[in-house]
């Protein structure tokens, strides 16, 4: 094994893992609520009644302190419906309820509207905007989708999108032929296998990720690139096998390493073939997209 495989599985089995494995999908309280369930409820009935204990629980949250996990917490409620369209946020309300500062409730409010969740307007107010308005690329927005009652349209539409943008960036890849591209995805591809035999899951899903992201990075479009953060987040969120890199398989390192083979022979029809199989191997995803034509 190559030193970084080395480093990079050490490091996987240290960090904190913000990925979902099998039976995560349960472990926000709202996951199975239904809206027949919240009508008529409190708004803050689903809520951790001390966020600071919750903030130094959930280590796996992108946010650190209680700014992070009161983020994260009026995100998950707002997208589970528990708050809903046009619903007033109040500073005060949220700060009480949360036991947290005025200053802490006004930059998260301040994210919260960077990603098109709510809205703050003088002489209105603070409240939930519509669905519509919500930045829906955003990665803890897709994380929120994913792990509430909205996971099954997130998922399917996540494999839409990587469907749609993955085959044309591998295509698009195989004509920047740079050899420390190459070595560094063909290190991924070995580090997934690896772990694979080591029954290591963390690693094969970073090592996974990565492999998509520098992909979609070096297609030599700044649009596309811009984009790859969305793949990461479908794959850390897919809690399933939505496709065929979500867990691992022989199936699927064949796949990495048709890719690899094709990008190194500047083949992109190849390329862009290869992927399309890699994201058709479970039958779930086939009923989302077709597989690619044989020609």
């Amino acid at each position: 094994m190559s030193t970084l495989a080395h480093t990079m599985m050490t490091a996987a089995r240290a960090a904190d893992s913000g990925l979902a494995g099998p039976g995560d999908l349960d472990r926000y309280p709202y996951a199975e609520a239904t809206v027949a369930d919240r009508v008529g409820a409190p708004a803050w009935d689903g809520a951790e009644p001390e966020l600071g204990r919750v903030g130094r629980r959930a280590a796996g949250s992108r946010g650190r302190g209680l700014h992070g996990q009161l983020v994260q917490q009026l995100g998950q409620m707002i997208v589970s419906g528990d708050l809903g369209a046009d619903r007033p946020l109040v500073p005060e309300e949220i700060g009480q309820r949360f036991e947290v500062s005025r200053t802490v409730v006004r930059e998260s409010l301040r994210v919260l509207e960077a990603k098109g969740l709510v809205s703050a307007r003088p002489n209105v107010g603070t409240r939930v905007r519509p669905v519509s308005d919500w930045n829906l690329l955003d990665p803890d927005i897709i994380e929120w989708r994913a792990f509430g009652p909205q996971r099954d349209d997130q998922r399917r539409e996540l494999s839409e999108l990587r469907w749609t943008i993955e085959p044309l960036a591998a295509r698009l890849a195989a004509g920047h032929g740079r050899d420390d591209v190459q070595q560094r995805l063909g290190d991924m591809v070995e580090i997934m296998s690896h772990a694979m035999g080591q029954g290591d899951v963390l690693t094969f899903s970073r090592a996974d990720a990565e492999f998509h992201s520098l992909l979609i990075q070096v297609a030599g479009n700044r649009m596309l690139e811009h984009l790859s953060g969305i793949v990461s987040a479908a794959l850390q969120v897919s809690g399933g096998p939505v496709t065929g890199c979500d867990r691992p398989n022989e199936t699927s390192l064949a796949q990495h390493s048709r890719i690899i083979d094709a990008l190194a022979a500047g083949d992109g029809a190849a390329a862009e073939a290869a992927m399309r199989q890699l994201l058709t191997v479970h039958p779930e995803v086939e009923r989302v997209v077709p597989a690619p034509r044989e020609h």
